[in-house]
């Protein structure tokens, strides 16, 4: 069993915060990146917590993305907003749009938000969670890099591509889910290999196009969809929408763009948000009771919820004050910050 490091629950953020300022990131992009990356540990998501810090420096340090630029926000005067990033991390433009995109969809009853020329990383869960929060049904999506290939295909044409929804309850959590339309994330495959485990079958091929259980192999050949076919034209409808429908790039046309170096993909990603008093005709009462005899249902049967485990891992995490991460894991980002903290040093001595 891996050995495991516990960190206070105030540690996480100061601990991305620092690393993130150290390596080029201004204030408003670092506290958004830390926010989700704390947000994310907290729920045990670990693909998409603390580990994604490297993604996030191996992105600043190969030049790609502008750590201090500030989003463009524009209202199209329709149920339309648009957040042009500049070539920044997709969560400070997210930040910044999705007020307007909330009183829109009051205004509407639907509204949408397209974040353009942004580099992404990040879970959309708790972007949807959000929405829910503010009483407002959600759906997220985004392409990545060609890493995934279609159903019956032999290389790598689509993205990760995930797709979140959240409906608001009261009184309780949300229903959400968050899935990559791959039948595994990028980011787990990449643990998998950190921890020297087999991948399960039916999960990649490698470079020839054969199944492969190696993670090695599988991040230098291609991923596959979940559940074939249906996987597969899922993903490409994601492709549509979260790039040509919002004039950005494909999963395709974003990894040409990354010229073979690392980091986070460069693309775009929409946001649909729903207002249920406006489609229930007013009726949002007797509707969201309806929605709550379905949830009874399906728990009733011994069947669970999407993210019943994640808020389970948040409200345990909460009470004892701490989450758990590897202790590698840990002992890497410390000489992350380490490194970093040398070099603005000898830079601030002239060294």
């Amino acid at each position: 069993m891996s050995k495991t490091v516990q960190i206070a629950l105030g540690d996480v953020k100061p601990l991305a915060l620092s690393i993130l300022s150290s390596f080029g990131y201004g204030p408003n992009h670092a506290d958004a990146i830390a926010q989700m990356l704390t947000t994310c540990q907290l729920d045990d998501c670990h693909s998409h917590g603390l580990f994604r810090l490297f993604m996030c420096i191996e992105s600043i340090k190969a030049g790609k993305i502008d750590g201090q630029v500030e989003p463009e926000i524009s209202d199209e005067s329709t149920g339309i907003v648009r957040a042009d990033a500049r070539r920044g991390m997709s969560l400070l433009a997210m930040e910044a749009a999705i007020p307007m995109l909330i009183d829109k969809a009051r205004e509407h009853g639907i509204a949408a938000l397209a974040i353009n020329r942004c580099f992404h990383f990040s879970a959309l869960w708790p972007e949807v969670e959000r929405l829910s929060n503010e009483g407002l049904a959600a759906m997220a999506m985004v392409p990545s890099h060609a890493w995934v290939a279609p159903a019956g295909g032999t290389r790598g044409t689509l993205g990760t591509n995930p797709l979140a929804f959240s409906w608001p309850r009261q009184g309780t959590t949300p229903f959400t889910f968050d899935f990559a339309t791959s039948a595994f994330a990028r980011g787990e495959i990449e643990l998998y290999k950190r921890a020297g485990k087999s991948l399960p079958d039916g999960v990649a091929i490698d470079a020839e196009g054969n199944p492969t259980n190696d993670p090695g192999a599988a991040l230098q050949g291609a991923m596959l969809t979940f559940g074939g076919h249906k996987g597969s034209a899922l993903s490409i409808m994601i492709e549509l929408m979260a790039g040509p429908l919002i004039d950005d790039l494909t999963s395709l046309e974003s990894m040409a763009y990354a010229q073979g170096k690392g980091g986070a993909p460069y693309h775009g990603e929409i946001m649909l948000a729903f207002d249920p008093v406006r489609f229930s005709g007013g009726n949002r009462a007797d509707n969201d009771a309806r929605a709550e005899r379905l949830f009874a249902d399906i728990i009733d049967q011994g069947a669970r919820l999407p993210s019943q485990r994640r808020y389970a891992a948040r409200a345990r995490n909460l009470e004892r004050g701490y989450v758990e991460i590897a202790s590698s894991l840990y002992e890497d980002l410390l000489a992350l910050r380490a490194w970093a903290t040398t070099r603005a040093r000898q830079k601030r001595s002239g060294a």
